[in-house]
């Protein structure tokens, strides 16, 4: 009995010992190590640039995404106490409709960006450019059907039309004003609105499932979205409409009052660095804003497409008119 109480005296501080536990280890960075990036841009292409300028770096990047008017809002009402750092996509004019919740930035490399895309004032960053492109079921349409804005007009696709709302969808807002512009008028969205008989979907990555299920017959998106599925063997054709579309780049801006602004500036350099740039036409089917970078040989040169005169300072300045109009005609449309 005696030598079981001792050992028990024994043993007692030694489990205790092993009941406490260790110090935890703190893995996670100081802010002089971190970056807030809110982004509009899929998990697949938003991921491995992320992930990469994690171990160039050794910043530590925390992700919100969500859809670019959605965030550009989230941004407005942020102003006074800055919770991101980067904005990293949107069209651009979308940006420049915001640029009060940016501060001007000019990137690293910005001598290697083709002049055609790059920002004047320096309020954003661009990061691909995105051609407007028509696309079709291959199935059901044939491919004379379809080859200009003006066909959507034709009774056959009536409701059967797949567009975002440019409310959510950046890229949408970017095709309403290239209809503009390619039918010379704002007159020519009530043909359009009248030919989508009321409905619209309520994100950009529905419109080519719409198409490719068949649900809807035509659908109007960007070359990237409609070239992966096309890769990945949907029934889906794209048109670069005849009578003109255009090429806007999307783009990154650093927010104004940024917490880790310096982070963030390296973010921006690194998203027109020339390995991501090279990543931008290899993997996510994107045309590169580096004038050093050709597109892919598979698609067709800027310089054969018909292409309207964009005007980005235009696009962003009458962005909440255009949209309190199409909405206005988009109600008397009978669902």
């Amino acid at each position: 009995m005696r030598k079981n109480v001792l050992f028990l005296a024994l043993l007692l501080p030694l489990l205790a010992g092993c009941a406490k536990q260790p110090e935890p280890l703190s893995c996670t960075p100081g802010q002089e190590q971190r970056l807030v990036v809110y982004t509009s841009h899929k998990e697949e292409v938003y991921t491995p640039i992320v992930r990469e300028f994690e171990e160039r770096t050794g910043i530590w990047v925390d992700v919100v995404s969500g859809g670019t008017n959605e965030l550009l809002q989230r941004l407005q009402q942020e102003a006074d106490a800055p919770k991101a750092d980067v904005m990293f996509g949107g069209g651009v004019e979308s940006l420049e409709s915001y640029q009060d919740c940016f501060s001007p930035y000019i990137c690293r490399e910005a001598a290697d960006i083709s002049l055609q895309f790059q920002s004047e004032s320096g309020c954003w960053t661009p990061f691909s450019a995105l051609p407007v492109v028509l696309v079709y079921n291959t199935k059901l349409v044939a491919p004379e059907a379809l080859t200009c804005w003006k066909d959507l007009e034709s009774p056959v696709f009536r409701g059967k039309i797949a567009f975002a709302d440019p409310q959510i969808s950046g890229s949408s807002y970017t095709a309403l004003v290239t209809r503009i512009q390619a039918g010379g008028a704002e007159a020519c969205l009530t043909g359009l609105c009248a030919a989508l008989d009321g409905k619209q979907l309520d994100s950009s990555g529905a419109v080519l499932t719409a198409v490719a299920d068949g649900s809807c017959l035509v659908g109007i998106t960007l070359e990237e979205t409609a070239l992966q599925h096309i890769a990945a063997g949907e029934d889906i054709a794209l048109v670069y409409p005849s009578d003109g579309t255009s090429c806007v780049p999307d783009g990154s801006a650093l927010v104004k009052g940024a917490p880790h602004g310096e982070n963030a500036k390296r973010f921006l350099d690194f998203t027109v660095s020339a390995d991501v740039q090279a990543l931008v036409g290899e993997r996510f089917c994107r045309r590169a804003v580096r004038a050093d970078i050709p597109a892919d040989s598979s698609l067709p040169p800027l310089s054969e497409l018909t292409l309207v005169s964009y005007d980005v300072e235009w696009a962003s300045k009458n962005r909440d008119r255009i949209l309190s109009d199409w909405a206005f005609l988009l109600g008397e449309v009978p669902s």
